[in-house]
């Protein structure tokens, strides 16, 4: 079964095609700069060798349309025709409390996620784009959405509610929902694997660590806490966002810097996290630099990033009763070794020791302790894969979808 993976941003799609029967990717790529007379198609083929082709595209349409022409190019593409392509599997970031799993996408769906860009204005919108593109090139092609959110939908009232008054959570539905929802559950029921355990005997702590970054408490499968809140800005440090911080402080440099709230939002979400504290750039690559060169802010950051990872494992610890596994996935989980080893520094008594060695190394198991520490390679596409096969499986798609008519 071929399923077109894709993940629509303001002005970018990311797309992989899957043959999600035996889970091989037989091509991937994104469409960069949308809406620009330079825009750019990135494509590999499943044998490698990017091509990359720059022209005009104005919309998220034509960055379909030259998506499935690189995918039915005669000489590098990975379909020989559209009637190939069994199910489209898109990437929504805000599901609200109205979908705690995958669905196959109807046009009461679309009215829904419509209903969330309340809670996610800078992203439904562009994951509505895509789907509509589809709808319109693919008609009789089942689509199916999975929610970044709707892993989190486990959490218990006692985590996700917020200490204002209660009003405003019925009124408004402002609440922790928690993101990378994707993500945690891919890796968690990995680590299941790897350790040859029953996810339902398994507490674990997942740390999606990137440019956005967030951590999960999963036991037995369920996410039960999560770092990410009513928005993706608040938990951890990040590349640009501040994370957790008195909201007291919004106020005062409001006042105090004649900050309105569009001002104060970009602040937090695009001039905070390391990029504020090291001065230097949001990116742990080039922080890491800094640091090593001597830049004490740099290094004040790379610390604080640390710091509020190591706190929330052991909040999260608390939280289960204990930890069996700790996860580390994302650029900089998965790459950046310097990360994992501070912040687990000092939690032997958790039962967590990182091994300098195999930490260096990048191997998928980290520790030498009761706790397994283990870096994995996230994979949300395939994620996305999964679950169409499961709503949709292989079908006859000259059959049209009644409810999309």
């Amino acid at each position: 079964m071929k399923v077109l993976v894709l993940n629509c941003g303001s002005s970018s799609i990311k797309f992989q095609l899957i043959e999600a029967t035996s889970e091989e990717v037989l091509a991937r790529g994104i469409v960069e700069k949308i809406g620009s007379t330079a825009a750019i198609l990135r494509y590999t083929p499943k044998d490698g060798g990017q091509i990359k082709i720059t022209s005009e595209i104005r919309n998220h349409d034509e960055a379909l349309e030259k998506t499935l022409s690189a995918l039915l190019h005669p000489g590098y593409g990975a379909l020989t025709g559209k009637e190939e392509l069994e199910c489209i599997g898109h990437r929504v970031v805000h599901g609200g409390e109205c979908f705690s799993e995958s669905v196959l996408i109807t046009r009461e769906v679309m009215e829904e996620i419509e209903k969330c860009t309340r809670l996610a204005p800078l992203h439904n919108p562009h994951n509505l784009k895509g789907i509509e593109a589809c709808l319109q090139k693919f008609p009789r092609v089942p689509q199916v959405a999975v929610f970044d959110t709707a892993f989190h939908q486990t959490i218990p009232k006692a985590a996700f509610v917020y200490a204002i008054p209660y009003s405003f959570y019925e009124t408004h539905g402002i609440r922790r929902y928690g993101f990378h929802g994707t993500s945690h559950h891919y890796v968690s029921r990995r680590a299941a694997e790897i350790l040859g355990s029953s996810l339902s005997d398994l507490r674990i702590i997942s740390c999606h660590l990137g440019n956005g970054a967030s951590m999960a408490a999963i036991a037995g499968g369920r996410s039960v806490d999560t770092t990410m809140g009513f928005t993706p800005l608040e938990g951890l440090v990040m590349g640009t966002r501040s994370g957790d911080l008195d909201p007291a402080i919004l106020p005062f440099l409001m006042d105090q810097e004649k900050l309105d709230p569009k001002a104060i939002t970009a602040l937090l979400n695009e001039h905070s996290g390391l990029k504020g504290l090291s001065g230097t750039s949001g990116d742990m690559r080039e922080v890491d630099g800094a640091r090593s060169s001597g830049n004490s802010r740099a290094q004040i950051a790379f610390e604080v990033f640390c710091h509020r990872i190591k706190r929330y494992i052991g909040a999260f610890a608390a939280v289960m009763g204990g930890l069996d596994a700790l996860i580390f996935t994302g650029g900089i989980g998965e790459h950046h070794a310097a990360t994992r080893e501070v912040s687990c520094r000092g939690l032997d008594f958790l039962g967590i020791s990182v091994d300098p060695e195999m930490n260096r190394s990048d191997e998928t198991r980290i520790g030498r302790g009761p706790v397994a520490v283990l870096v994995i390679p996230t994979n949300e596409e395939l994620v996305i894969a999964r679950e169409c096969l499961k709503l949709v499986g292989p079908c006859d798609i000259t059959v049209p979808q009644p409810a999309l008519q």
